[in-house]
Formats: C-alpha cells, sequence, structure tokens
C-alpha cells in the first residue's frame, strides 16, 4: 500500500534540486562522485537508461523498490530483536515518519540505499552474534557485504560500522569474535565493496573525501547549535515519534550489555546522533537534520517492541492514526498544490519565494528555448551555480551539454570541466541575480550579448525568469 502511494507521490512532483543535480550530472558514469559514492547516481541513471526516459517517476523507482525492501527488513529486524508484532508496528512508525518513509523512500538520494543497506547488515550482523560455524560466517559475510553497500551509498555509513566495532568490544559476551576471523573477513568485503569510491579519490586530488570532510571543520564555537540540530531532527522524525524513539535509546543505554540486542542497536544508533549534533557545536557549515537519520533508523524496533506492549492503549491507537492522516494529507496536498496550484494565493500571502520553483521542472525553460532556435541537440549551455545547473540540465534534456561556470562546481566540474569547451560558444542562463552572473562571466568569453529573458512557468503563472546571454568563445577557464 505504501509502494503504491509513493508512485502516486513520485509522478506528482518534479525532481527538487538536490535529485534535479544527480540525475543531470550523473549523465556521465563514473566510479566515483564528488558529493557521494556511486549507488544512488547508478541507480538513477540505470532506471533512465532501462526506462528510456528521466521521467521523475522512472528515475525515482529503484529508491521506491528499495524503500519497500527496507520496510521488508525492519520487519525482520524487529521480530529478530523481539518479537514479530514490534517487527510489524516497527516497519508501520518506519513508514510514518516523514524524513524516512517521504522523501528517503521516494527521492533521488543516496539516503535510500543507505538505509536499506544499513538494514541488511545490522539484521546479518543480529543472526550472526549468537551463531557457530559455518552459519556464522555466512552472516558475518552478509553483513560485511551489506556494510560495504552501504559505504558505496553515502560515506557517513562509517560511523553505523564504528558503532558495531563498539558494540564488540564493550561486551564480553561477543568480544571472542574479535578474536576470530569472521568480522575480519566481513571488514574485507565491506572494503574490497568500497574499493572503487577509493581508486576514484586517489586520481582525483581525494577531492569528494576533502569535501565531506571540511563539513567538520571549523573555529568559532556555537554553545547551542546542538540542541538546535536536535529539535531539527525532530520535525524530521516527526517530534511525538522522536521523544519515545530517544525514550527507547536511553532506556537501551541503561539497561547495557545485559540485554545485547538493545545494547548492539544503541550502539548502533548513538555515533550518528551524538557525533553530528557535536559537531555543530564548532562547524563552519550547516549540519543538515537528515545527516543523523540512520542513526534514529536503528532505534525503530525497539519502539516497535514498546508499541507492540501497549497498541491496546486508546490513546496510543489514536496516535498512530492521527500520525497516518496527518502524513497522508501532507502528501496528498503537496502533490495537488504541485500539479494544479490551487494555494497559490497563500503561498503569495506568506512566501517571499514560491517554494513550488524546487518542485517543478522547468521544462518551459525548455519550450521557450526551442521556440525560438536557440537550443538544439549540441547546444553547451552555461549556467552560474550547480544548483540551477542542476534544474536547468535536467530541463533541457541529455542532447544538451551543461557547464557550472563556478569554482563551486561540485559534479559538474568532473563530467564536463570548462576547460575542455574553451573556443566554444555557450548560451548562459541566469536564474538568480542575473546581472551579476553577466558581469562576472564575461571576462571568460570574447563578447557577450543580452537575448530576452524565458520564464519559468507554474501553471500559466511566472514563477521566475531565466536571463538569457549569447556568448561568443569561451577564452579562459578558471576565471583569474
Amino acid at each position: 500500500i505504501t509502494t503504491l502511494l509513493r508512485l502516486g507521490f513520485a509522478a506528482a512532483l518534479g525532481l527538487g534540486v538536490d535529485e534535479s543535480y544527480m540525475v543531470t550530472a550523473g549523465r556521465v558514469l563514473s566510479l566515483g562522485y564528488f558529493d557521494h559514492p556511486p549507488a544512488a547516481w547508478w541507480l538513477s541513471r540505470g532506471a533512465a537508461h532501462l526506462a528510456g526516459t528521466e521521467a521523475p517517476i522512472a528515475v525515482r523507482l529503484p529508491f521506491i523498490a528499495l524503500f519497500a525492501l527496507s520496510t521488508w527488513l525492519m520487519a525482520r529486524l524487529g521480530a529478530a530483536v523481539a518479537t514479530e508484532a514490534a517487527g510489524y508496528w516497527a516497519a508501520v512508525l518506519l513508514n510514518l515518519s516523514p524524513v524516512f518513509g517521504v522523501t528517503t523512500g521516494t527521492w533521488v538520494l543516496p539516503d535510500g540505499p543507505l538505509d536499506c543497506a544499513l538494514l541488511g547488515a545490522t539484521l546479518c550482523m543480529v543472526h550472526a552474534l549468537p551463531s557457530r560455524g559455518r552459519r556464522a560466517l555466512l552472516w558475518w559475510c552478509g553483513a560485511g557485504l551489506c556494510a560495504g553497500l552501504a559505504l558505496f551509498s553515502k560515506y557517513s555509513a562509517v560511523l553505523t560500522v564504528a558503532g558495531a566495532a563498539g558494540y564488540l568490544l564493550t561486551t564480553r559476551e561477543h568480544r571472542h569474535w574479535l578474536l576470530r576471523p569472521q568480522p575480519y573477513i566481513a571488514a574485507a568485503l565491506a572494503l574490497l565493496v568500497f574499493a572503487p569510491v577509493i581508486a576514484w579519490n586517489a586520481t582525483h586530488q581525494w577531492a569528494s573525501f576533502a569535501f565531506q570532510g571540511d563539513r567538520a571543520a571549523g573555529l568559532r564555537f556555537h554553545a547551542l547549535a546542538p540542541f538546535g540540530v536536535l529539535a531539527g531532527e525532530a520535525l524530521f522524525v516527526l517530534p511525538w515519534i522522536w521523544l519515545p524513539v530517544m525514550a527507547v535509546f536511553l532506556a537501551a543505554l541503561r539497561r547495557g550489555p545485559a540485554e545485547w540486542r538493545s545494547w548492539l542497536l544503541a550502539w548502533l544508533a548513538a555515533p550518528p546522533i551524538v557525533l553530528f549534533a557535536l559537531i555543530s557545536a564548532w562547524s563552519s557549515q550547516r549540519v543538515l537534520f537528515h545527516w543523523a537519520a540512520p542513526g534514529y533508523l536503528m532505534l525503530f524496533p525497539l519502539l516497535g517492541d514498546a508499541v507492540a506492549r501497549r497498541v491496546h492503549l486508546p490513546w496510543v491507537r489514536r496516535t498512530l492514526a492521527g500520525t497516518a492522516v496527518l502524513v497522508l494529507t501532507g502528501v496528498a496536498v503537496v502533490s495537488t498544490q504541485v500539479r494544479f496550484d490551487w494555494l497559490h494565493p497563500v503561498i503569495a500571502a506568506v512566501a517571499r519565494r514560491d517554494p513550488d520553483i524546487e518542485a517543478i521542472d522547468w521544462t518551459s525553460l525548455r519550450d521557450d528555448l526551442v521556440a525560438r532556435g536557440l537550443l538544439h541537440p549540441g547546444t553547451i549551455v552555461g549556467v552560474p551555480n550547480w544548483r540551477d545547473a542542476g534544474k536547468i540540465g535536467y530541463a533541457l534534456g541529455p542532447e544538451v551539454t551543461v557547464l557550472c561556470l563556478n569554482r563551486d562546481s561540485r559534479q559538474f566540474g568532473f563530467a564536463d570541466p570548462p576547460e575542455w569547451f574553451i573556443g566554444r560558444n555557450v548560451l548562459l542562463l541566469a536564474v538568480d541575480h542575473p546581472e551579476r552572473g553577466a558581469r562576472d562571466l564575461a571576462p571568460l568569453f570574447e563578447s557577450i550579448e543580452p537575448l530576452p529573458p524565458a520564464p519559468i512557468l507554474h501553471a500559466g503563472r511566472v514563477l521566475a525568469e531565466v536571463a538569457v546571454l549569447r556568448a561568443d568563445r569561451l577564452r579562459v577557464w578558471p576565471p583569474r
């Protein structure tokens, strides 16, 4: 049922900024990418190739399928940790939490394959720890393979892997595994799966590792920032789910290794939740609230067990039903607004910038440029920043080459480096502050000719205008 709902949601919305960027920059396949490991990039590119289209429903389909698998894995993990009823309610709650059931479960993001692989690794480890002989080796190999796939999806998976090592070090009942080969075979498998990412970074000045590592850098101290991060994470999970999740987390820590399954989940959950909150206290960059989501993911089996033991209480049933209604209503409102623009008067009254511009595909821009004879296969388009480059590149289609004419070009700088196009004519498109873009880009070309702007339309209404400039012969890159 939830998969069918996600299919409808995926078809109703255009690709968001990050999704458009991944689909556009991911048209050039690579063993590694600037922002994240390859899993999500390969999934969206493979889906587009097999379907013969980059339509939102096509590129999102692998992520919807993976979340269906994640739902099943959560149910099996809850059953292995506690009871079948615990697994059922853990799966239900996972689907009701927006950060998992709506965004991770639908959109083209690294979090979909990450969460699925982490659940697989955790389930294998829960079975491996009490096993013996060949059966134990198979479960450990499964855990290592899934851990490798998690690392192949998003670098933050290393925090959960570190949590597993912390569990083995602190649990007398299972510490003997550190003297046996199975965990090290699992680690070798994980490293083997992750090896292409290391190889790509080694041949690209360690660009991806440096970019992600820089997010933890900073010298200023923000004493209240960790509380703000935790509050934001609570909103993403839903406050009335987040509070019980933290309660079962603290209860598991209080019980300690005596109940090894809950202790294991607590160890797997702690690094992302604690570390990202702490990093926000000194980082010079903003810590995004969904980064810690894998930590909360590990606690849903414990929450499912708590709900299973209290589901007979009327207030628990009412909370579950109310949450389902709230989430479904929110999804329906967003979907119909993006399709029909029926909330425009309300949005115009409360928002300075219409958020619909990020939720629709800018196909009207393509139609306008084609009608004016400015766009044809082989056209080279230049955009001043990577966010707009993703949205514009996705709207214009794979026949058009998109250059991000900015030092911070992310994956665009590796897919289509501007220096490859020295001497070529470029069609410049700028959304925000076009006069600044034209001024900054003018020294790069022999001449620039302004043309009439092109609109971005939504339900017949102009959301924004895109400055259009014809630039003759790119002279130099990067800019001095």
